[in-house]
């Protein structure tokens, strides 16, 4: 080939680059990429998942009413909704955005949760949790909403936790929109004690919380994250390192005895939910 043929060869390449890069332009003036989990880390096994998430995902379809928001018993209300658990007095937060449908964050729970769990009940640590619906917008379906929405009827039941990794625990492959059915909702809610009441049933039905997860949603998406799972220690990121060093149970141990450092543990525990959702009788057979 000639030196001008070359020439025109790289002239072309140039051309189709610059084409490329316009209708990528043109594209992300719809749409808009966040990047979910982007970090493999070694110690919780997790693959980067890039998901290309629609402008307007809040809006998944999961409910065809947009009502007043309706909050769970106890949650923290404002411009970012979540559920919170532990001491309410302790003096380092751990706040988690997260999806039901997102596998990172099923792998985090799995390898985080008793980590979470011990050090709430010693007194050190507090939750925050934040539900995102990204799996809706960038997969389709309604399986985060819905899932979000039953976990908000489990929070007034006062059995979050228990639901919530239940959830985790069940969480059908993220290409499957299983958790988009509330009567697989309510089927695993009987995993947890107590929980398939009839007001239970009543709330995931109905989608009386839809409104405050798609609230909960734009707060995400109106925040700068990069994606779910997003930990924030103290207000510090820490998903999937912090400095220098990466995120495991007994690094996050550490960092939180050291943000505790001087405070004493807390213990004082939130206040208990309305009895109604906890008192309703479980449904009959049928």
């Amino acid at each position: 080939m000639s030196e001008k043929n070359r020439g025109d060869g790289k002239g072309s390449a140039r051309e189709r680059l610059q084409q490329q890069r316009e209708r990528e332009k043109a594209r992300a003036k719809q749409r808009r990429v966040l990047v979910v989990s982007a970090a493999v880390v070694g110690v919780l096994g997790l693959a980067a998942v890039v998901g290309v998430i629609a402008a307007n995902s809040g809006d998944d379809g999961g409910s065809d009413k947009a009502g007043p928001v309706v909050y769970p018993t106890g949650s923290i209300e404002g411009d970012k909704p979540a559920v919170p658990t532990g001491k309410t007095d302790a003096p380092s937060t751990l706040a988690i955005w997260e999806d039901f449908r997102c596998p990172a964050c099923a792998q985090f729970e799995t390898v985080m949760r008793d980590t979470i769990h011990e050090l709430e009940a010693s007194g050190a640590l507090k939750a925050e949790y934040h539900l995102a619906t990204l799996i809706d917008g960038n997969m389709g379906g309604s399986g985060s909403l819905r899932a979000a929405n039953a976990a908000g009827c489990a929070q007034d039941a006062g059995k979050f936790t228990a639901y919530h990794d239940t959830l985790y625990s069940n969480q059908p492959p993220e290409t499957d929109d299983a958790f988009g059915k509330n009567s697989k909702l309510i089927e695993l809610a009987a995993k947890v004690p107590g929980l398939d009441t009839d007001s239970f049933r009543s709330c995931v039905n109905d989608g009386t919380h839809d409104s405050w997860v798609q609230k909960s949603n734009e707060a995400f998406q109106s925040g700068g994250f990069r994606g779910t799972p997003t930990v924030l220690l103290n207000g510090e990121s820490i998903f999937p390192t912090k400095g220098n060093e990466q995120i495991s149970p007994e690094n996050l141990k550490k960092w939180v005895a050291e943000a505790n450092k001087g405070k004493k543990p807390g213990t004082a525990t939130p206040s208990a939910p309305a009895a109604s959702a906890s008192a309703s009788t479980a449904p009959s057979a049928g």
